[in-house]
Parts: C-alpha cells; sequence; structure tokens
C-alpha cells in the first residue's frame, strides 16, 4: 500500500510542515522514538509536541474533546500546511483486518451528522462519542454503510476547518468488526489519558479477559507498525487536497 506522494520543496518552515494529531503516544512511538520533544502552553495548557524538520506531532489523548483542544493548540502553535488525524480505528465492514490502514474519503460525525469530505480517500470513516462494539458496529455499519470507527477524527477536521487548514485521516484498524473489547473507558480519565497501570490490575484480578487483553495487545501492536510506515512516508509528501464541510 502505498501512503503519501513524493516529498516536494526544500527550505522548511513551520508553514511546510505536516501537523498530526494522535490520542495516545503508544500508537505512534515507533514514529516519533528519535524526534525532538516541545513543550509549549495554548489556551492555558500544556501540550508535548515530537518534531522534526517536516512534521510536528501532538497526542491529545482519547475522546473528541482532547482532540479539539490538541488540534486547536498545533494549528495555533506551528501554523502547518496540512492536519492529519491519526491512530486506530475499529473496523465496521466485516472484510477489514487488523494491521489494515484506512484513508477516508468522508469523516462523518454520528453526533450531529455533520461531515468532512477529502479528495483523495477512499472509505467513509464514523466518528462515535464511545467505545463501538460487536453490536454497535453492526448497527452503524448497517446506517452509514462506513467502513471504519474512531472517537477523534470529526474534531480534528472541524478544528481544522475552523482554521482554513487542509485535513486528512489515516487510521489503522486495532480491532475486527467482531472483536468484544474489554471495558476499557472505565480507565480514561478527564484529559483522554489511559490509565495502563489500573487497567492492567483490574485484567489481571480477571483472568476470563486475559484473551482478550492479550489479543488487544497484539492487535495494537500490528496497527501501530502499519500507521507508522505510512506517517513515515506521510511526513515527507507534499501537501495534500482541502476537505469542506456538507
Amino acid at each position: 500500500m502505498r501512503c503519501a506522494v513524493p516529498w516536494i520543496g526544500s527550505a522548511t518552515t513551520d508553514m511546510s510542515r505536516i501537523a498530526i494529531v494522535a490520542a495516545l503516544e503508544r500508537e505512534v512511538r515507533p514514529l516519533v522514538k528519535q524526534w525532538r520533544k516541545t513543550e509549549r502552553q495554548h489556551d492555558q495548557r500544556r501540550f508535548q509536541f515530537f518534531e522534526n524538520d517536516r512534521a510536528v506531532l501532538v497526542c491529545g489523548g482519547i475522546g473528541a474533546e482532547g482532540a479539539r483542544r490538541a488540534a486547536e493548540a498545533i494549528i495555533a502553535l506551528y501554523r502547518p500546511r496540512l492536519v492529519y488525524s491519526v491512530g486506530y480505528a475499529g473496523a465496521l465492514e466485516p472484510g477489514l483486518r487488523v494491521g489494515e490502514v484506512v484513508t477516508p474519503a468522508r469523516v462523518i460525525d454520528v453526533g450531529d451528522g455533520s461531515s468532512i469530505r477529502i479528495a483523495g480517500g477512499n472509505s467513509v470513516l464514523l466518528s462515535y462519542k464511545q467505545v463501538a462494539g460487536p453490536e454497535q458496529k453492526s448497527k452503524l455499519w448497517q446506517s452509514y454503510g462506513a467502513q471504519a470507527v474512531d472517537m477523534e477524527s470529526a474534531a480534528v477536521a472541524r478544528a481544522a476547518e475552523l482554521n482554513a487548514v487542509p485535513f486528512k485521516a489515516l487510521k489503522a484498524i486495532s480491532d475486527e468488526y467482531d472483536f468484544d473489547l474489554p471495558d476499557t473507558e472505565r480507565f480514561v480519565d478527564s484529559d483522554g489519558r489511559f490509565r495502563e497501570g489500573r487497567f492492567a490490575v483490574y485484567a489481571a484480578l480477571r483472568p476470563w479477559l486475559w484473551g482478550r487483553v492479550i489479543r488487544l495487545k497484539r492487535n495494537s501492536a500490528r496497527a501501530t507498525q502499519a500507521l507508522c510506515r505510512c506517517l513515515s512516508e506521510i511526513c515527507g509528501a507534499s501537501a495534500g487536497p482541502t476537505s469542506s464541510q456538507i
């Protein structure tokens, strides 16, 4: 799968850089492990940014609110030429497998029905307010005909559009349509951070969860590797097409 077009340009400025908004660092760790780390403040909040000469990345936490804040911060502080929402997504279409990468042509906010169209994409991605289990995934697929679902892309898209910055999304499938995820939402704090230690203790005391937790860990690792391979190409790519609100 080809994820990008060749880099165009020479001198690097903030305006030539791509901004990337992820939820959690573990989704993108192989990509940013050698990047510079910078802490900066926006709207009375401190954010940690990962930077190289062609891209800047921020992890906003799980959920729409954290994604919105992170997108607004990275746009205001770095004035990028393009904003990407990246990370994990759940498959809605039965044919999608763990590690496949989705490049949507349309992102739909299930909450209010608004959507963003993206030139050059090839699928439909939903943003839903919570983690969707198999039953909810089936309903979403039947209602929207979408291929995948996440929690953050619509919020990042809206922030990009409000600031007149082109938007794209790149999502790696971390759970297939029929995978029953363990209950992880109770371990997400108000800032969208996942309390891995508390979840580990919770799961360790419940042997009936061990199989699903092990499978989730393996699936997440595969999704991370696939996502970071594509992002490595994209960080050297030229600006993509614009998006439009409908």
